[in-house]
Order: C-alpha cells, then structure tokens, then sequence
C-alpha cells in the first residue's frame, strides 16, 4: 500500500510560517528522537536561512540511547544548529530548553526585547506536549492522533521569552515510501490513511533484523519465526487477536503490535541511524528539482 497524507490546512500553514521565521530568533525543531531523518520537515533548512536551530530528539527515553548520540553528533556539524535530547513531559527537560535557548541567543531575552521562539514540528512528535510543559499549563491541545493543531498561537513565558506555536507540518511529498512507513509506524501517520496490516509487517521486519532479542524478550519466544508475517501471527495469538473458531486476527495483530512498539514495551528502539539522512536529503534534494 502506498501511503499520502497531507492534509490541507498544511499547505497554508507552511506559507505563512515562512513569513513568520523573519520576525524570530531562534527556531525549535521539535523531531522523533526514534526516527530524526524521517521526522524532520526538510523544507525547514530553506526556510530557516541562518537562524540558529535546536533540534529537540524528543521521546528519548523511547529510543536506542546510542543511536540517539550519534545523531546528536550528526546534527551539531551544521553551523548554528544544536541537539539536545530529551522528554517533553519533563519540566527539568524543559527548563534545559530554555537555557539553550538563552544561551544562544544571549542579546534577547529583556524588557522590550523577549527573546522569539518559533516551536515547529511535524505530527505527533509531541511539540504541542513540550509547549504546554514550557508554559506550565495547557495551551496547545495534545492528542494520541496526528494534526491536532490545526492553527498557530503566540504564548508569552512570562520570563523574557514568547513562544510562537505552528501547526504540525509533513512535506507535501512522501516519495520515498521507506520514510512513510516509518513515519506510519510511529503514530506519525492518521490512521486513515494507512493499512495497520502492511505497516505492521514492515515494523516486524525492521525489529527482526535490528533488535531480535527484544522481541523475544517481549513475547517470551526462544526463536523468531522465518517472516514477519508468522512473527504477527505469533504475536497475535500471545495477545489474544483472535476471531472465530481461533483464528488469528492479523489486522488487530498488527495493530496491537504497533500499538507495543510506539508505547515502548518492547523496549528502546531506533527505526533508522545517521547514515539514513544523507539517502532522505539525496532523495528530498531530487524531488525538489523536480518540483521546480
């Protein structure tokens, strides 16, 4: 199944933030610290121009950690670019955030001068999460769903700093299908517009390549089976996706499994390393070639 998903309000959203970064300091890139190739919008460097950037790794507690470094040193040999993983439902996470922020961007921050924070992020890679936990309240809404912000908002800290909130925003070209399908396994994806059967075949496949043991750790399997298939099946069964006569559900199989992988029961994952990036930018720079 080929996966598309780009919801309209995208498209504006993404015109007019490209007007608002002129009038910001420094931009915070809120990425999927399991996936920070797929999880970046690319158009962002085009965007950004010379303003400094931090690359949040959020979900950090649910990624590989020494994946997780090695793209912190990835990211850092971009002039004006920092990494800095962390988890967005912690305040002490946070507040390191706003020091970095500060740090940065050392002659902004006073009365009549705040220091102007655009946070950007593609669908559920918890930038609506992080605001609310730098505002110490709600203020953006946060759902299990992608594209639950739909509309920007400026937010004052009260501390020197503004904080302006985007929508969230995939580019509009998933060509290479590796990246929607990781963006699909993550939770990245509306569930509209993906089959839960063929993402979660791919996942199966990606973990009993790069992390076997942890599935046999989590369903308790002294073997993997042959194909990912007859991994989905197993795990059906161990879940209890079953239909009559006990036959094995594979869509709630895969759905259940999917559901594991993204609440971190299976253990901390990477779906994808450093040498990753440079295939998605080769394929982004193409398509945008193409495009113009």
């Amino acid at each position: 199944m080929t996966i598309r998903w780009y919801p309209g309000h995208m498209g504006k959203a993404q015109e007019k933030m490209a007007e608002a970064i002129r009038k910001i300091d420094i931009i915070v890139e809120v990425l999927d610290a399991r996936l920070p190739a797929s999880s970046a919008n690319h158009q962002l460097e085009e965007m950004r121009r010379n303003k400094p950037c931090i690359k949040v790794l959020n979900k950090q507690d649910l990624a590989d950690p020494a994946i997780t470094k090695a793209w912190v040193r990835y990211f850092e040999r971009e002039n004006g670019v920092f990494a800095l993983p962390m988890s967005a439902k912690l305040h002490a996470d946070a507040k390191g955030l706003l020091k970095l922020c500060q740090k940065t961007v050392p002659h902004r921050g006073r009365p009549g001068w705040p220091l102007r924070v655009m946070v950007f992020g593609i669908p559920n890679t918890g930038k609506s999460t992080l605001i609310n936990t730098l505002a110490g309240k709600s203020m953006a809404k946060v759902g299990d769903k992608p594209a639950i912000t739909t509309c920007g908002q400026q937010i004052d800290l009260r501390n020197g700093i503004v904080l302006s909130d985007t929508p969230g925003i995939l580019w509009p070209n998933m060509d290479d299908q590796g990246v929607a399908y990781r963006l699909a396994t993550s939770g990245a994806i509306s569930a509209s517009a993906l089959d839960y059967t063929c993402v979660g075949l791919f996942a199966a496949e990606y973990l009993m390549g790069r992390y076997p043991e942890l599935l046999k750790s989590r369903y308790k399997l002294e073997e993997l089976p042959e194909t990912p298939t007859e991994l989905i099946r197993v795990i059906g069964r161990k879940l209890g996706c079953l239909i009559a006569g006990g036959e094995i559900d594979v869509h709630r199989a895969a759905e259940a499994f999917l559901r594991e992988l993204r609440g971190g029961k299976l253990g901390r994952i990477s779906l994808e390393e450093p040498e990753f990036a440079e295939r998605v930018g080769t394929i982004l720079e193409m398509d945008g070639e193409v495009m113009s």
